[in-house]
C-alpha cells in the first residue's frame, strides 16, 4: 500500500504525455514530467513523495518537502481563510491547519511549529499546532546519556520544552543553554537525567568527553581565523566567553585544557596562542 505523505520506492510501469506512472497497485500514480528524473526507464525504481495535489487526486513528486507525516516543522504561514491557515510545505500544495487545531488565530507571514499527520476523514495531509497530544512519555524508548534529535517546543519558566526524537518530551534548562535559541529550532543533545515519573532532562551537544572534543575543534577553528591568537583565558569573563564562544566557561576551559595537552596551544597572560 502506499504511505500517503511519506516517501515510497515505486517502480515506473509506463510513460505517457503527462509524465511517468508508477506501480501503485491499481491503475498507476502519475509523476508529472517536470518531476521526472533524467535517465530514468520504464523497470526502473524512483523514490517518490505521494501526497494530494490541488484537484484532490494522489500524485508523486520528486520535490522533497520540509515536512511528512509524523513531523514536527516550523512552516510559514501564505494565506488564512475562516475555515483555518495554509502552510508553505515545499510542494505545490498548501498544508492546511484547521482553525480548532490552532492554538492561537495564525497570521499570513508568520511561522508556526506544527505537527503534520494524516486526516483520518480525508486521508490528506493536515498540520496541527495542538501537539501534545502526539507526544508521550509513558512507554520511553531512549536512556540517559544517549543522543537523540530535539525540537523546540516551547519557552518555560526554567527553560524550554523539547520534543525528543519526534516521540518524548523534555526539558532543556536554562543553564544547559549555550546560544540563542527559538521555538522550532532544531539539533542534537542528550538525555542527562530521567526520573522515576519519565520526566526527562536534556542537554544540547554530545555527552561527556565527546562533547568537549566537539569544543576543541571549534577553538581551533576560530583561533585559526583570527591569526592564531585569541584574548580569553581561565579568568575571563564567563558572558563574554559565551559571547565570542557560544560555550559555557567551564566547558571552555575543559576544552582548552585538552588543547593544551595535545601541545596545540598555548596559555599566555592574556589569551590563547596557536602552537606552530
Amino acid at each position: 500500500m502506499l504511505k500517503i505523505g511519506d516517501y515510497n520506492d515505486l517502480v515506473i510501469l509506463r510513460q505517457s504525455a503527462f509524465g511517468m506512472f508508477l506501480d501503485d497497485g491499481a491503475e498507476g500514480l502519475l509523476l508529472p514530467t517536470r518531476y521526472v528524473p533524467q535517465h530514468k526507464n520504464i523497470g526502473d525504481t524512483i523514490r517518490v513523495f505521494v501526497y494530494h495535489d490541488g484537484d484532490d487526486k494522489l500524485i508523486a513528486t520528486t520535490l522533497v518537502p520540509k515536512g511528512k507525516v509524523g513531523d514536527f516543522v516550523k512552516l510559514k504561514v501564505v494565506s488564512v481563510t475562516p475555515q483555518g491557515a495554509f502552510l508553505d510545505n515545499g510542494l505545490m500544495k498548501d498544508l492546511f491547519v484547521h482553525s480548532s487545531k490552532q492554538v492561537n488565530t495564525m497570521r499570513p507571514n508568520f511561522e508556526y511549529l506544527v505537527y503534520v499527520y494524516l486526516d483520518e476523514k480525508t486521508g490528506r495531509m493536515a498540520a496541527s499546532e495542538k501537539m501534545d497530544y502526539h507526544l508521550s512519555n509513558d512507554d520511553l524508548t531512549v536512556t540517559e546519556l544517549e543522543v537523540v534529535d530535539l525540537t523546540v517546543l516551547r519557552r518555560t519558566d526554567i527553560g524550554y520544552a523539547v520534543i525528543i526524537n519526534n516521540l518524548h518530551t523534555g526539558l532543556l534548562h536554562l543553564n544547559e543553554i549555550y546560544r540563542t535559541i527559538q521555538v522550532g529550532d532544531k539539533f542534537k543533545g542528550y538525555i542527562k537525567k530521567i526520573t522515576e515519573d519519565n520526566k526527562i532532562d536534556v542537554a544540547a551537544g554530545k555527552p561527556g568527553y565527546g562533547r568537549v572534543e566537539d569544543e576543541t575543534e571549534k577553538v581551533l577553528r576560530l583561533l585559526q581565523e583570527n591569526e592564531g591568537y585569541l584574548p580569553y583565558h581561565d579568568k575571563s569573563n564567563p558572558d563574554d566567553i559565551y559571547s565570542f564562544f557560544a560555550m559555557s566557561k567551564k566547558t571552555f576551559k575543559m576544552a582548552t585544557g585538552n588543547l593544551f595537552k595535545q601541545r596545540k596551544i598555548k596559555f599566555e597572560k592574556e589569551g590563547i596562542r596557536l602552537v606552530d
